[in-house]
């Protein structure tokens, strides 16, 4: 994706934040030569203190048809996109042209991990990393962990395999207008307050921020 300066978080903090509260996105597996790549969505897990870049985990049913193009080429990307939201044309019109002048756009944050994959079948480690995974969006004893061999989740470990995901190059991108004049910013911000859907909030805040300077 094309990432403007303005556009780019200013340190990876910025990035590493969005990613803890989002966790929800799309597997992208190029697939055999001359099809089309496979897109899995999926929840995952991210650890950022993993590697120099960090480690995503997650799982998929062992039916799966990414598995064989993962194998062939472990080369994915795992894109995360959220936070969007529509700008109508007057929003954006600057002070010296007519509001129906302005040009429409999106504002949306993306975050896009470029990963190495690593496919564990391996029971106790394939157990390990998915109780890992359920501790990211469980608390503690909720679920009875999975264990090879063990009820209620031995039985089914076979069905699946888990996916530890080597992040090797981060893209980060939150588009809110950052180089736009302050007066329009102004305008836009209105709109989006007025408009108040769930998403034009989140957009909001981080339009808020890029004008405070973070």
């Amino acid at each position: 994706m094309l990432i403007h300066p303005w556009d780019a978080p200013r340190e990876d903090r910025i990035w590493r934040e969005w990613l803890a509260e989002h966790d929800f996105g799309q597997l992208a597996v190029n697939g055999p030569s001359g099809a089309p790549p496979f897109v899995q969505p999926l929840h995952f897990a991210y650890d950022p203190d993993a590697g120099a870049h960090g480690e995503v985990v997650t799982h998929l049913a062992r039916p799966n048809p990414l598995w064989a193009a993962v194998e062939a080429c472990p080369a994915v990307l795992l894109s995360v996109v959220d936070d969007y939201a529509f700008i109508p044309g007057p929003w954006q019109a600057t002070d010296d042209i007519p509001a129906e002048h302005g040009t429409p756009t999106s504002f949306y944050s993306a975050v896009q991990l470029a990963c190495r994959a690593h496919v564990v079948d391996e029971a106790e480690e394939k157990a390990a990393l998915l109780n890992r995974q359920v501790a990211h969006f469980q608390e503690e004893g909720v679920t009875v962990p999975a264990a090879p061999g063990e009820a209620p989740f031995g039985r089914m470990l076979p069905g699946i395999r888990v996916l530890r995901l080597e992040v090797t190059e981060v893209r980060a991108k939150f588009k809110y207008g950052a180089h736009k004049p302050e007066s329009t910013k102004v305008r836009t911000a209105a709109g989006l307050r007025t408009r108040a859907t769930p998403r034009d909030l989140a957009a909001l805040a981080h339009h808020s921020r890029h004008r405070a300077g973070d």
